[in-house]
């Protein structure tokens, strides 16, 4: 049986990873402590990320919605598996042809 918290925490470590790479500094709030598992910040830019992972092709999320929380952006991360990690605004439900490539994202806002 997989230990689903420690599943969430090593997607959670490599979607950190990825951002710290890029020269973004990152606090992890997860372990389902809020609607944010990390928050990454550089150059007075602030995103709040809600991590989830699925073998599926598709991801059923009902949690947090809005764009923004406390005015940050906010963006929903998901490992879709086999290095596939797409991130997108919020939505009850995403596949893997929604949202950005990870490293696109992280990438274009690293400027």
């Amino acid at each position: 049986m997989v230990n689903v918290r420690a599943k969430g925490y090593r997607v959670e470590y490599k979607i950190r990873k990825l951002f710290e790479k890029a020269g973004w500094r990152t606090i992890r709030s997860g372990a389902s402590l809020g609607e944010t598992d990390l928050v990454c910040f550089k150059n007075n830019k602030c995103f709040m990320l809600q991590v989830k992972s699925t073998i599926r092709k598709k991801l059923y999320f009902n949690e947090y919605m809005e764009p923004k929380l406390e005015g940050y952006p906010f963006y929903l991360v998901v490992d879709f598996g086999k290095g596939n990690i797409k991130i997108m605004e919020p939505k009850k439900i995403s596949t893997v042809e929604d949202g950005e490539d990870i490293k696109d994202f992280i990438k274009k806002n690293s400027n």
